[in-house]
Order: structure tokens, then sequence, then C-alpha cells
């Protein structure tokens, strides 16, 4: 029985590293074994670390691990946390007689939530990613406020981490988890009902389906401050680079139904693929249908991760769609 989560690809396990007082924190995800990995960039204000190593024409195949982290560029010292606990447990792309952990990242900017940020000479990031990475663990986890997902906010509602996954036809399972940090809304105009309704499963995010009309107006939470939804399609097929590449891409539609608008000018949309190989593609429409899931279980994720948050505890932070 599927869990609705990026957990049910075998082989993954996910940890957070969450601080309510700074409003920030780290998501870890961790390969049991170095998975085939791509991704693609359609934000127009990104940040990230060793990303540029997922082109389909670069070397390295394979990576140990995915990190998603508030912080903005400060953030991305967390991916050296989860390197050094990847170094411990002798991980990492054999150079010599040397391992070298391949850890990937996406940031996304909450440095103006209203926590507290006045963390003295250097940021906490490096040992938040540590932490998460010794919090991780297979089969159920938190969504919404918890890891990357802490300081997210949108344009009406305070954002959140999400999840969700899907089984295809050939047995394969498909799985998203994002952090929301939109500088546009997950929801329909002022109302509660979200962009995302027609692909929901079981509830997942209210079960409130679609308002009688729909104010596609433009609303952004800021025109200078950036923004950015960071997140990972995963499945267990056996892909090569250059699929799951194919598969990040296919992952953004999702992103572009379950938020309006999307990569905008100061988003820094971001998604990471990996395939664990576990199990072969039998078929041709085989890779097309997980392709066509990937949109789906990422608009499912976004919804998700914006139902499941709650507000920050600091005066005037943004409210949470549970709080309506």
């Amino acid at each position: 029985m599927l869990l609705n989560l990026i957990t049910d690809i075998a082989g993954i396990s996910i940890g957070h590293a969450t601080d309510l007082t700074l409003g920030s924190g780290v998501t870890a995800i961790l390969f049991d074994e170095p998975a085939v990995a791509s991704g693609s960039v359609l934000g127009g204000a990104p940040g990230g670390r060793d990303t540029a190593l997922l082109d389909p024409s670069m070397t390295v195949e394979r990576v140990d691990a995915f990190v998603l982290s508030g912080g903005s560029a400060f953030g991305l010292d967390a991916a050296g946390g989860i390197q050094s606990w990847l170094r411990q447990a002798g991980r990492g792309f054999a150079v010599g007689d040397i391992r070298v952990p391949i850890v990937p990242q996406a940031i996304l900017f909450d440095l103006l939530n209203g926590g507290d940020k006045d963390w003295g000479l250097h940021a906490p990031y490096r040992d938040m990613g540590y932490e998460a990475c010794r919090n991780a663990a297979k089969g159920v986890f938190d969504l919404g406020t918890v890891g990357a997902g802490t300081g997210a906010t949108t344009a009406t509602f305070k954002g959140g981490l999400g999840s969700a996954s899907a089984l295809g036809s050939g047995g394969h399972v498909i799985a998203a988890i994002v952090a929301v940090n939109a500088l546009g809304s997950a929801t329909i105009g002022s109302g509660k009902h979200f962009w995302a309704a027609p692909f929901e499963q079981d509830g997942e995010f209210g079960r409130l389906g679609m308002p009688p009309s729909i104010d596609h107006r433009m609303r952004l939470k800021g025109m200078n401050a950036p923004a950015t939804t960071i997140g990972a399609i995963m499945t267990d097929a056996v892909l090569t680079k250059a699929e799951a590449h194919r598969l990040s891409i296919a992952a953004h539609d999702g992103l572009a139904r379950a938020l309006l608008p999307a990569h905008l000018p100061l988003d820094g949309d971001t998604v990471f693929a990996a395939a664990t190989g576990a199990k072969p593609i039998e078929t041709p429409g085989t890779f097309m249908e997980l392709c066509h899931l990937a949109g789906i279980v990422m608009a499912r994720a976004i919804a998700r991760g914006v139902h499941e948050a709650t507000a920050l505890p600091h005066e005037g932070a943004q409210r949470a769609w549970r709080d309506l």
C-alpha cells in the first residue's frame, strides 16, 4: 500500500532539520545506492550547488543525495553538512582512494518571513544539513512547515513541504517532493480552492474541487523579493541520465498547473530527477506514462505542501491555508 510519499520508492530516506525561531530549515533526500540523476531549472532566479553536473552531457551520472534548503545563498552551506555525513558513511564518487559525495542542492528565499536571521558570523545551514541526515528515515515523514518548507510562503497562504506518489500501469512508482515557496499562488483567487484540484486523490488536500468561477488575475507576494519552488521527481524505473532530464521537465508541467503564475523572472523554480533503477521498463509507452504522471504527482505534492502547512510562530507571519 502506497503512503503517498516519495519514500514509497524503495531505497530513499528523508530527513528534516527545522528551526521555527529561525523560520527556516533543510530537507535531505538520501539514496541507499547512488541514483541516476538530472534536473532542470525554469525559473529566472535560481540558486543551487553542483547543479551543472546534472546536465545529461556531463560525466558524473549518479548522485548520493539531493538537498532542499531555505536560507537563500546562505543555505548553500547545507550540502557541506550532508557531504560530511555521507563521507563518514564511506559514500561518494571514487577518485583514486578518495570518495567525494555527490550532493546537488537547490535553495529557496525565506529571509523576509519574520524569523530571527541574526545568526552571527556563520549561517547555521551546514549543521542543519548534518542534522537532517541524522534524522533521515524511510517510511512516513512530516509535511508542511518542516525542513525546507519551514519558512516557505506563497502569494496567498503559507507554503510548505509536500509529497505525493502514484503507481504506473507497469508497476513503477513515481513520486515527488517539493518545498513550495512561490512568488505566485497555489490557490485560486482569494479563496481556499487549489489550482491542482483536478488531480487530487482521496481528499489529500481538502476535497474541495474547483470553485464556481475562476479568478485568474495575477497574485504575487512581492515584486522585488525572489522566490523559489524547489523539488524532485523520482522513480524506481531504470532510466538513462537523458531520460531523467526529460522526467524533470515533465514535472515542471505539474508545477505550472499547481501554481499561478510560475517560472517568473524572480522565481528560481528547480526540479531534480532521479531513478533508483530497481525495475526495468518493458514497453516504449511506459516512459511516456511516467512523464505524464510526473506532472500530476508534482501538482498534487505542491497542493499538499500548502494544505499541510501551519503559520510560523512570529507576529505578522503569513497565515496558513488551515487558518481558514
